[in-house]
This record gives structure tokens, C-alpha cells and sequence, in this order.
């Protein structure tokens, strides 16, 4: 296969002459004429002539050329420091990029030299000679393609593409440069171990989070609740792959009856999250012993009445055996799973304390109820009840007629009638025969019968 070089330069063609930049020949021309002005010592002044005076002489220093040595020194400097700077030589960056993201590759050279510049990947096949694209891959795309500049773009990056990326412009000599890509492994979701039993209180607790495909390795922290917990060792390995990474690391603890339901968080802390995080929180379980207390339905209970006792058993486990027993008596109440003791009808002789013991797999737990049965209250027949409503109903209706006889009473007072006689009516004395005739009681004496009518 022909280099690309050869379709630009001819195989052993010579060198270009080397071009001196216009600085260094500024230099080079000033350096110069400061050593062809200078004298030479023939024609340097002499002494002056002696004075008449009686003073000695006063010496006086001939005019140096300035070193040939530091005049060398001043244009090799400067030619070197034109030198230095290849203004044929490609620039690029090193770049960094999350699995799964998209890296941009850009090469730029100030003078081309009528040459092109070419990006090739760490196995040196070539990408893209200039616009041309050489190799088909479609995740590689051209950004930008001019005289001075070749940028690429790499997307769906995946671990494999890391490494050292090479720009090159085919000028005599060959000039290239690096790129070094370097590819984040992106840490999965972690996983907490050692959670799936219970732990009993007082015991310790011994979790373990792990986290595989990071690169570089993760870094893995302990939260309970909101309280922070200092990992007790940190594993690890590397991957089959050869690139990522697995995490692994311990936490252990003492636990109490508090931290039954508390959640433990386990955080992965990578770049390539980006500001974000990734956690698995776990709620522990914790077996502690139980707690029991006696509950009485009615609060107060009396004589002849309905008790139930109920030993409400708290614990994790929940207690599921419970023993009644009365204290001062040899054989107990009653033994089963159900925590209510009842009284069909209280006497009492069934004053007293009550035991009741609570069993579960993590122990036992005793309460006691002190039982006092207060006298029987006194509660009215269902006969003295009927006689209420009947005395109730009739002294409503006793009421009523009292009321309305009252009323009709007032009607009759307002409106009284008058009385006057068929001969009465007519006379001029009509009032006093009104009079006359309503206080009549009876028949006068020796007067005749009278009729009577209301006018």
C-alpha cells in the first residue's frame, strides 16, 4: 500500500532548504555589522604625549570589541528560538469521555504546507485523510475539514476506543501528534448483601455493597438513616474484561430493637455520574425480645357484667403464646394464642391479679392487671320503665285539657251575651230592664212568666 506521503512528496526527493525566519536574519545582519565596524587595533589612537606638567600620565583603555563568543551565543539563541516553534506542527488535546457519549477529536496546524492532515486511531488505521473518510465506521463523523484544522467526532464511545489518537500532516518530515482518549466506565446500580435474615438486638451487623464496570475504580459510602457509617475495608478487582472494575466494600455494626425498619444506604461516588448518583437503600429487620401490657374492656368492670382482659403484646417477633394465670392459684387460667381472657359475668371472687405471659422465639414477657370488681349498679325493671312512659303520656294529655279549658274559660269572659224581654224592648228604660233581667235569679214573686232573649 503507498503511504500517503508518497502522493504528496516523491521517494527520496531532497529536503527543502531550510528557511531562515526574517527575526533570525535581523540578528544574524546586526551581529555582523557590529563586528565589521569595530577598528582594528592598528588604527586605534595612541597614547597622548606626554604633558608638561609634573603629573603622571593618566592611563587610558582602549575600546573592546565585544566577544565573538557572546555575539555566537546571541544568534545561535535567537535562530533557536524561531527555530523552536514548528509552524508545521499539528496541535490536538487529550480528551475524556463517559461510555456511551459522543468525543470530538480536533487537530490544528498553523502553516499546512500544502499538505494534508489525517487522524488515524490507536490500531493506526486512518479515520479521515482531509475530508475523505477511510474508514467506515458511521459512529466517526466529519466536523470541520480545512487547510489548518481536521476535527472528528466519535459517538456511542465504548471502552475500546480508548487510547492514543494520531494526527498527522504529511510534510517532509512527517509531523504528527497525540491524542490520548481516555474512556469512563460508567459503575452500575450497587448491591447490599448480608440484609436477608433478621439480626437479633445487641448482635453485629455485617453488610457488604458492591458495585461492578467502573473505571477507574468507584468509590462506595455507608449511610444509616442520616448518620454516616465508616466502611471497615474496601476491595478491588478488576473486571474479565481487562478494563472496568468491581467494588466491594464492609460495614459491620451493633444493632438494636431502634434499628428495626431503619434503612441503610449504600452510594457509588463516580466522575462519570456526572452530578449525579447512584444508591441502594435496605431496611434491616431486627429480632428483639417482646413487651406486654393488659388491657380491660370496660375500664371499670362490675359486678354481673362482661370482662375481657387483652395481653397486647409488642416485639419482633410477635408473641404468639400467651399463659393467664391468677396469682395465689396453682393451675393457670388459660394457655393458646389468643390474648383475651373473658369473664361471661363477673362475681366478686374473681377480684385479684391476673399474670399474663407473652412467649415469642426471642423470650418471654410478663404483665399483671389488678382486678377489683366494683358492686353491681342498680338498673331499673323493664315493668317501672313502662309505667314512666304511661305516667308521662297521661300527664301530657292532663296538660293539654287543663290548657284548653283554660282558654275556652277566657273566650266566655269576653264575650258575654245581654239579656232583654219582649217588653222591655221598645221602652225608653231598656238599660235598666237589661239590668234588671240579667241579675233575675229565677221567677219574681207574684210577677208573671218572662221569655228571654239574647239580643
Amino acid at each position: 500500500m503507498v503511504s500517503p506521503c508518497a502522493l504528496f512528496k516523491p521517494r527520496g526527493a531532497a529536503p527543502p532548504p531550510l528557511r531562515v525566519q526574517r527575526p533570525v536574519r535581523a540578528v544574524l545582519s546586526a551581529a555582523l555589522r557590529s563586528v565589521r565596524d569595530f577598528p582594528p587595533p592598528s588604527l586605534l589612537p595612541g597614547p597622548p604625549p606626554p604633558s608638561s606638567s609634573s603629573s603622571p600620565p593618566t592611563p587610558t583603555m582602549p575600546p573592546t570589541a565585544p566577544p565573538v563568543g557572546l555575539v555566537l551565543l546571541l544568534i545561535l539563541g535567537a535562530a533557536e528560538g524561531n527555530l523552536s516553534r514548528d509552524v508545521s506542527q499539528p496541535t490536538t488535546s487529550d480528551e475524556t469521555v463517559v461510555a456511551g457519549g459522543t468525543v470530538v477529536l480536533k487537530c490544528q496546524v498553523e502553516d499546512p504546507d500544502d499538505s494534508s492532515l489525517q487522524w488515524s486511531n490507536p490500531a493506526q488505521q486512518t479515520l479521515y485523510f482531509g475530508e475523505k473518510r477511510a474508514l467506515r465506521d458511521n459512529r466517526i463523523q466529519l466536523e470541520r475539514s480545512t487547510p489548518n484544522e481536521l476535527t472528528i467526532s466519535i459517538s456511542d464511545v465504548v471502552l475500546s476506543d480508548e487510547g492514543e489518537y494520531t494526527c498527522s500532516i504529511f510534510t517532509m518530515p512527517v509531523r504528527t501528534a497525540k491524542a490520548l482518549v481516555t474512556v469512563l466506565g460508567i459503575p452500575q446500580k450497587p448491591q447490599i448483601f448480608g440484609h436477608e435474615q433478621p439480626i437479633d438486638e445487641e448482635k453485629i451487623a455485617r453488610l457488604t455493597c458492591r458495585s461492578s464496570g467502573s473505571k477507574p475504580a468507584a468509590q462506595l459510602r455507608w449511610k444509616k438513616g442520616n448518620k454516616e457509617l465508616k466502611a471497615e475495608g474496601t476491595e478491588v478487582v478488576e473486571d474479565s474484561n481487562g478494563k472496568t472494575f468491581t467494588v466491594s466494600s464492609r460495614v459491620e455494626f451493633r444493632v438494636t430493637k431502634e434499628d428495626n425498619d431503619a434503612e441503610v444506604t449504600c452510594t457509588v461516588d463516580h466522575e462519570s455520574l456526572q452530578n449525579s448518583e447512584r444508591s441502594t437503600t435496605q431496611k434491616l429487620q431486627v429480632h428483639y425480645k417482646p413487651t406486654a401490657k393488659i388491657e380491660p374492656h370496660p375500664q371499670y368492670p362490675r359486678e354481673g357484667e362482661k370482662l375481657q382482659l387483652q395481653c397486647d403484646g409488642q416485639g419482633n417477633p410477635v408473641p404468639q403464646e400467651f399463659l393467664w394465670e391468677k396469682e395465689g392459684s396453682d393451675a393457670p387460667l388459660q394457655l393458646s394464642s389468643d390474648s383475651i381472657l373473658i369473664f361471661p359475668f363477673l362475681n366478686k371472687s374473681d377480684s385479684g391479679t391476673y399474670i399474663c405471659t407473652a412467649t415469642s422465639s426471642m423470650g418471654s414477657v410478663i404483665a399483671k392487671y389488678n382486678l377489683d370488681v366494683s358492686d353491681a349498679s342498680p338498673v331499673p325493671s323493664t315493668s317501672s320503665t313502662y309505667h314512666a312512659v304511661i305516667g308521662g303520656v297521661v300527664a301530657v294529655i292532663v296538660f293539654l285539657l287543663l290548657s284548653l279549658l283554660i282558654v275556652l274559660g277566657h273566650y266566655l269572659i269576653r264575650h258575654k251575651g245581654t239579656y232583654l224581654t219582649h217588653e222591655a224592648k221598645g221602652s225608653d228604660d231598656a238599660p235598666d230592664a237589661d239590668t234588671a233581667i240579667i241579675n233575675a235569679e229565677g221567677g219574681q214573686a207574684g210577677g208573671d212568666d218572662k221569655k228571654e232573649y239574647f239580643i
